[in-house]
């Protein structure tokens, strides 16, 4: 839709008496990000667009003399293969980022415009406070820091060295994969 692609996050088919049928819909901007609501009528059409998906794994972070970050990645079948994205289009999936990651980058027109993480991954426990007895009747948390400096919250009996499963969609611990 005028010349960029949208993702269609809801619909919903409306038809009032006397009147042509209208789909309602919750629409996004796959390079804004914005979401928009938008009407269409029988009449409307659009060009399917073509969404391009390869994968790439995560080298590191720059930070560049701007105060901006650059994050730079490889291309998984061929490591001499390097290439950086801005931190707008990795946006706020920049705080799951670890080195080797595996990621989906999502390109329009041979431009990157999002990418993908997994929906779980693991990371190893940096620190982590003494769990604190007490009141745990309501399943106590604390503050811990992962190995890329992720602070979340956590069971009482996540320790330092501990490898946790992490749901990155949510940015809330899942389970403990390995006690350290």
């Amino acid at each position: 839709m005028n010349g960029e692609p949208y993702e269609v996050l809801e619909y919903n088919f409306l038809r009032l008496q006397q009147r042509k049928p209208v789909v309602q819909t919750k629409i996004k901007n796959l390079i804004s990000g914005k979401i928009t609501e938008k009407s269409f009528r029988q009449s409307d059409s659009f060009e399917e667009t073509e969404i391009v998906r390869k994968k790439a794994i995560f080298i590191y972070m720059r930070s560049l003399p701007t105060g901006r970050q650059e994050f730079w990645f490889r291309d998984p079948k061929d490591p001499s293969q390097r290439f950086s994205l801005s931190e707008d289009i990795v946006g706020e999936k920049k705080k799951f980022l670890k080195t080797n990651a595996e990621i989906e980058i999502s390109e329009f027109r041979e431009k990157p415009i999002n990418i993908s993480l997994p929906i779980k991954m693991d990371f190893a426990v940096k620190e982590a406070p003494p769990g604190e007895r007490g009141n745990t009747a309501q399943g106590g948390t604390k503050t811990i820091v992962l190995e890329n400096g992720l602070e979340i919250q956590a069971p009482l009996f996540i320790n330092a060295g501990d490898i946790i499963r992490l749901n990155t969609q949510t940015g809330e611990y899942s389970e403990r994969v390995e006690k350290g």
